[in-house]
């Protein structure tokens, strides 16, 4: 998912709850890093969502000095 940052991926689960998703990162050698969980309620990903995956994703990058 290009628009939260470079090597964010997005996991996609449907079921009869309804449409989920996970962004994580991959890209690093120690560990998956999950961004942010949610539920879609809509057709397209909130800015709320979208927001706070980045958020974290920068985050993400400081703490391990990249």
């Amino acid at each position: 998912m290009p628009t939260v940052g470079t090597g964010v991926k997005e996991i996609r689960i449907r079921d009869e709850a309804g449409a989920f998703r996970v962004l994580y990162v991959a890209k690093f050698a120690d560990a998956v890093y999950v961004l942010h969980c949610f539920q879609k309620k809509t057709q397209k990903t909130t800015k709320t969502d979208l927001d706070l995956a980045v958020k974290r994703y920068r985050d993400l990058l400081k703490e391990l000095g990249q």
